[in-house]
């Protein structure tokens, strides 16, 4: 879809210009933005005045909603930009990384390091993918996002834009919380064997 492409596009554009690499987030002006950017996640786009420059400069027409309502990308464009912002938090190296170890449900399996934990993740998961709308997901992300924090986990933060997107259409969410179900438990050998040689040295 020609909108899903300029999503991705334009939240690859705005994570680069915040956080493209450490010396990006050693600037002052990214390090405000971010600032921002934080005490916005978990509430909705326009709430707070101040971030509007933050997410909306630039946004292609196409994407922006009409008459004071958030578009769908919108949505996705700002939940998934805040979040971010709320990830980087006290971390010198950006948390953003693109590819399929970094995708949503891979990235929260990350977080399981035992049998116990594993049931304690897949609840919390569970709470995430159960969110009726996307103002109750945005809510819910937050609490993960903050764990794929404290364990230095990365994000890839234009897939889930894309996420957050398709999950606001009925007939795709199903589809969506599928998939995050399908990378959590989806077993990754490369990862397996990574672990085993790092255990043997």
């Amino acid at each position: 879809m020609e909108k899903e492409a300029e999503i991705r596009k334009y939240v690859k554009a705005q994570l680069a210009m915040l956080a493209k690499d450490d010396k990006a987030l050693e600037q002052s002006n990214s390090k405000a933005q971010l600032a921002q950017l934080r005490r916005g996640a978990g509430k909705n786009p326009g709430e707070l005045p101040e971030l509007w420059g933050v997410f909306l400069k630039n946004m292609p027409e196409e994407l922006m909603g009409k008459d004071g309502r958030p578009s769908y990308a919108e949505w996705a464009v700002y939940t998934a930009l805040t979040l971010f912002a709320l990830h980087q938090q006290g971390h010198s190296e950006p948390m953003h990384k693109e590819g399929g170890d970094y995708l949503f449900g891979r990235a929260v399996r990350k977080l399981v390091h035992n049998d116990e934990e594993e049931e304690n993740i897949r609840k919390k998961l569970s709470t995430v993918a159960r969110s009726d709308d996307v103002a109750e997901l945005s809510y819910h992300l937050k609490t993960m996002v903050r764990l794929l924090g404290n364990d230095d986990i990365s994000l890839d933060y234009a897939d889930l834009a894309i996420d957050l997107y398709r999950f606001q259409f009925e007939k795709y969410a199903d589809r969506i919380r599928l998939k995050w179900g399908q990378d959590f438990y989806r077993f990754d050998k490369t990862g397996e064997s990574r672990k085993e040689e790092k255990d043997e040295k």
